[in-house]
């Protein structure tokens, strides 16, 4: 399987058109700055389209209008971009888990490729990794624990703008360490961990949006928000290490990722203003359409990424005469590094047939999956047995990590009414094992009573303005819908 290369993004080609049954309308953004970095909005309502449809004529100005004011006014995917956030903060937390007796002979000290021949790549290649900086045990203990706790702030949503940041940091970090320490799915965690910093991946399913619809009861209630201190202490102690990195030259080789962290940086601060002295001015307004346009258009090209990926590798097997003739499984079923259950591989390569059936059913879902994302019956049968594959090479060959992160980069094509479904019934099976706790009360419209209809994450029906702790307001409530995060939120 061919896999864009791991030392930084790769182009993927046109945006791919975003089906109305694949990524849902999300509204409204939300006020983020220095002052509340990483928090995110309430979750949001699924708005329903006027009458005639995206892309209709039912209103002035048509299909083009319509879409550009769903693009611009909205970020799209709400529960697509938090599935793809959980799915690879918890890929990668537990490689790292995983790895940890043997992460000094994998990415530290003692690993077989040198500190000093990993400079010298990184030199040639221009990657970035703050492990280049010193080959110090401590710095390497330190920027390892760091790459953990961020992938599980990630995975929680907790700060997420600002973890998502340390995030990408860590694992450019520890990748561009040690570049053949991989299976395949590093290489896709690679370029997810660039894109989700620039999606609004925390709108739901998240801490901060917990924390966000509790500040909007508080606002109904007419109390004020706690005072934010975190988000300011972060936004500060971060701005000096970015500050120092840069002049020191320990930025990498390439523009853009000094580019994306000092715009990220800076728009906190952007942000902050516009929040305490513009809120509802169109400074505001144009800081929530780059939000939104930013957010969709990663979407999109993590979409046209997967796609690209499947295409190519499935276009690579045909050109293969052992893809050709049906017999690719039977090899690596009876390669012992392959083989985590012998006895399982030994069965399912015993049959001739089934080896010849799974080897053409693998070419022929990953050529014609990019041609069926217009169709969402077919689309979705083939979702079902692309996961399945995956779920199978992590069972026959032993490569988990690689399955968990091809699994999580198809969760972006999963239909909305499906991700909420699944959502609510992880609420009901939540609620019910938290009631069964010990000293827990259940009274009426708390968790754990069948009444309590909305979900702590849930925002009340008219909340207005939120003051923030810094004097500013939170952005209302927009078209019955809650906002994401921003870039710098």
């Amino acid at each position: 399987m061919t896999i864009p290369s791991p030392s930084g993004p790769q182009n993927t080609g046109p945006r791919n058109s975003i089906s109305q049954n694949t990524i849902s309308q999300n509204t409204g953004p939300q006020n983020t700055g220095p002052q509340n970095v990483g928090m995110q909005p309430p979750a949001p309502r699924p708005a329903v389209p006027p009458s005639g449809g995206f892309g209709g004529s039912g209103g002035p100005g048509g299909g083009p209008a319509r879409a550009l004011q769903r693009v611009t006014a909205s970020a799209l995917g709400p529960y697509q971009s938090a599935v793809v956030r959980i799915g690879f903060a918890a890929t990668y937390l537990f490689f790292l888990l995983r790895e940890l007796p043997n992460r000094h002979e994998l990415y530290g000290p003692d690993s077989p490729w040198h500190w000093d021949l990993a400079r010298q790549l990184t030199k040639g290649n221009e990657a970035f990794s703050v492990l280049m900086w010193t080959d110090n045990t401590v710095w390497f203990e330190a920027v390892y624990a760091l790459t953990l706790l961020s992938a599980a702030a990630l995975l929680l949503g907790w700060r997420t703008r600002t973890m998502s940041v340390l995030f990408m940091v860590g694992v450019l970090s520890v990748q561009n360490r040690s570049i053949f320490m991989g299976d395949g799915g590093d290489n896709v965690v690679h370029l997810m961990a660039i894109y989700l910093v620039l999606t609004r991946c925390a709108q739901v399913w998240s801490l901060d949006a917990r924390r966000a619809a509790r500040d909007a009861q508080r606002a109904a209630a007419g109390l004020p928000p706690p005072r934010d201190i975190v988000g300011p202490v972060l936004w500060v102690l971060l701005g000096h290490v970015l500050v120092a990195a840069t002049f020191m030259g320990g930025l990498g080789g390439t523009w853009w990722f000094p580019t994306l962290l000092w715009t990220i940086w800076l728009s906190a601060a952007a942000w902050w203003v516009v929040n305490r002295y513009l809120p509802h001015g169109e400074p505001r307004t144009l800081l929530d359409v780059l939000a939104n346009l930013a957010h969709n258009a990663t979407l999109a090209v993590i979409m046209a990424e997967v796609c690209l990926i499947y295409a190519t590798a499935g276009w690579y097997k045909i050109q293969g005469s052992r893809w050709q003739d049906g017999t690719a499984l039977y090899y690596p079923l009876n390669l012992d590094y392959f083989t985590p259950w012998p006895a399982l591989s030994d069965v399912l390569g015993a049959s001739g047939l089934m080896v010849m059936v799974l080897t053409y059913g693998t070419v022929i879902v990953q050529v014609a999956f990019p041609f069926t994302l217009f169709n969402r019956r077919v689309k979705n049968v083939l979702l079902v047995v692309m996961i399945c594959e995956h779920a199978g090479i992590a069972l026959l060959l032993g490569l988990p990590f690689f399955s968990m992160a091809m699994i999580a980069a198809d969760a972006v094509f999963l239909p909305t009414a499906f991700l909420m479904w699944l959502g609510a019934r992880a609420t009901i099976g939540r609620r019910r094992l938290l009631s069964g706790l010990p000293g827990r009360s259940r009274t009426p419209g708390e968790p754990g009573e069948p009444g309590a209809a909305c979900g702590p994450a849930d925002p009340p029906e008219e909340a207005g303005p939120v003051k923030d702790g810094g004097g500013g307001t939170e952005e209302p409530r927009r078209q019955g819908g809650g906002g994401g995060h921003t870039l710098v939120g």
